[in-house]
């Protein structure tokens, strides 16, 4: 059954590789984007030469009430409902804890939180109606916390938190599942060789994984899990193991 597809974030990295992979296997695509139009155009201008009218963009700034809610509204519009939500856009940079200020607070608890819950509510309706599912893209460190990343490590602390509490408050209409990836991408900013090399010999697979086990993941959550929801999947090849 085709599935219409809310992801935000979805013009790089691991959103581009989940919306690829998903549109593979029939889904429709509506890219949400802030600054990377022109990445989305190509993206989405290569989903509908596969298949016409398949794949929709919008850009929109997920701290701005209006611009989260228009969204939403397109989203709804586009092929007349939604039934799939991934929240995947997020703000990701060190906050040394002595000079963290209200602005980076409000950034990494926005994109990070604040923008999937009310993303998740502008579109529980549609979602209900669908018997849809929503995705939250968490991070292993949300259970330990990244030293050096304290105030996103929170607000992915409480995504984790938020994707246990709206599989309560949904069901059972709608389910809410999470997945937390480890060593994945390397930042655009990347740390050097060696912090690299020593994040990777506390993998237990000994190696990063790849956005595509993301985009697998994603798709047995929407596809093959009917009876899951509220749970996490870590995807990080064992790190976690070692903490």
């Amino acid at each position: 059954m085709q599935k219409n597809v809310l992801i935000t974030g979805a013009a790089k990295r691991i959103g581009a590789t989940c919306a690829k992979h998903l549109h593979e296997h029939g889904c429709n695509i509506f890219l949400h984007y802030k600054t990377a139009e022109a990445e989305a155009i190509k993206l989405s201008n290569q989903f509908n030469l596969k298949r016409d009218n398949s794949s929709f963009i919008m850009q929109a700034d997920l701290l701005i009430e209006e611009q989260r809610a228009a969204l939403a509204e397109a989203a709804c519009l586009a092929w007349g409902g939604i039934d799939v939500l991934i929240n995947n856009a997020s703000a990701f940079y060190p906050t040394a804890i002595p000079t963290v200020s209200e602005q980076q607070w409000d950034e990494l608890f926005g994109s990070n939180l604040k923008a999937p819950f009310f993303l998740a509510q502008s579109l529980s309706k549609t979602l209900a109606l669908n018997k849809g599912s929503i995705i939250n893209i968490i991070d292993i460190h949300a259970e330990h916390g990244l030293p050096g990343y304290s105030v996103y490590s929170m607000a992915k602390a409480g995504l984790q938190a938020m994707t246990k509490i709206l599989a309560k408050e949904l069901a059972p209409s709608v389910r809410v599942n999470g997945i937390a990836p480890g060593a994945i991408l390397w930042p655009n900013n990347p740390s050097s060789e060696q912090h690299q090399n020593d994040i990777l010999q506390r993998i237990a697979l000994g190696r990063c994984g790849e956005p595509l086990d993301i985009a697998k993941a994603i798709w047995f959550l929407i596809n093959d899990a009917d009876y899951m929801t509220g749970q996490i999947l870590t995807i990080d090849g064992g790190r976690t193991l070692f903490y």
